[in-house]
């Protein structure tokens, strides 16, 4: 089975700064844990990510800052969390478009597919309570990265495994690079819609074309004699 290569953990000091400090045992703890959370997004869209803090996440939830660090040490681990359940949000919808049917169809197909996945996906993340701050916040910030590249190169491995099955006579290493570029691609593409005025099934149909248009490339490895 072929996979990624690995990359370096996060260093400790950056781990540390994300711990959550307690998950919720009782359904009381959980209301307040899930009450913090949106309060944070909510926070977050209303004055951004700089100017995000612990207080007045606190203060729009209700509850004094004891409270709030039971749970979370800072506003990076409130961050890493929402962030975290975004990215699921959005490879939950990898799995409804793109299957090893699709695959092995037409290009046209499977063409289709994609500029729905990728507008799928900008959907799920406008639909989710402070989304495209969400979205930003783990490119812009260094201590959330890897919280966005770990979730990326998992979807990349999962999707690695099709493209072999689909292209058995193709090298893996050129595949594993198809399939990174393919997650990175749709990822920017989400980002892209969020900061500019275009027609986002205009543009993931193109998007989509590019990336579909690649896989005529790829062929057999070649052997050296």
């Amino acid at each position: 089975m072929t996979k990624l290569k690995p990359h370096p953990s996060p260093s400790a000091a950056g781990a540390e700064v994300l711990e959550q400090k307690k998950l919720p045992a009782q359904q009381r703890a959980t209301e307040t844990y899930e009450r913090i959370l949106t309060a944070t997004a909510e926070t977050l869209c209303d004055v951004g990510i700089e100017r995000l803090s612990t207080n007045l996440v606190c203060e729009r939830a209700g509850l004094t800052p004891p409270a709030l660090y039971r749970y979370f040490p800072n506003k990076y681990a409130l961050l890493s969390v929402l962030g975290e359940r975004l990215l699921e949000k959005q490879n939950e919808r990898i799995d409804h478009w793109i299957t090893q049917e699709l695959l092995a169809g037409t290009p046209a197909q499977l063409e289709l597919a994609m500029a729905e996945l990728i507008l799928d996906t900008y959907r799920v993340t406008h639909a989710t309570l402070g989304g495209m701050w969400i979205l930003k916040a783990l490119r812009a910030v260094p201590v959330l990265e890897h919280v966005r590249l770990d979730s990326h190169r998992r979807v990349t491995n999962a999707q690695l495994q099709l493209l072999i099955a689909a292209f058995p006579l193709a090298d893996p290493e050129v595949l594993s690079t198809v399939a990174r570029i393919g997650v990175e691609m749709i990822h920017a593409t989400v980002e892209l819609l969020f900061d500019e005025t275009l027609d986002p099934k205009r543009v993931c149909a193109m998007v989509a074309a590019m990336i579909v248009s690649h896989l005529d490339r790829i062929g057999p490895v070649e052997k050296n004699d």
